[in-house]
């Protein structure tokens, strides 16, 4: 089983989720260190190796970013509710802070291998 690392406040904005909705992704995640890709995770467009679980409840969508490729790792970049009204289109400043985060990530990984 792969661990999970949370970057920045993903854990914390998950936590605040309906409970539904956390026990949801709480579940796909097991299944992502495990190996495998649940079908309701996708690629996040745009950014190549980030995947997103995709979770419906009540009218609302919850969506949860990580990044698998980096290292032995998962890294959970961010968790938040989509209330765009831009269809399906992620918003810009959601897909900033999966950037700046994922450069965190990338920086934790590469210091994670020079210590080895």
């Amino acid at each position: 089983m792969r661990s999970v690392f949370w970057v920045g406040d993903s854990k914390k904005r998950l936590i605040d989720f309906p409970i539904a909705v956390r026990k949801k992704i709480g579940y796909t995640l097991e299944e992502i260190q495990g190996g495998e890709m649940p079908g309701n995770t996708k690629p996040l467009r745009g950014l190549s190796g980030v995947y997103e679980i995709v979770t419906d409840y009540k009218g609302n969508t919850y969506r949860t970013v990580f990044v698998l490729k980096l290292s032995s790792l998962i890294y959970v970049l961010h968790s938040f509710q989509k209330k765009s009204t831009q269809g399906i289109k992620t918003p810009k400043k959601e897909i900033d802070l999966i950037r700046r985060r994922l450069n965190i990530a990338r920086q934790h990984a590469e210091s994670e291998r020079n210590n080895v």
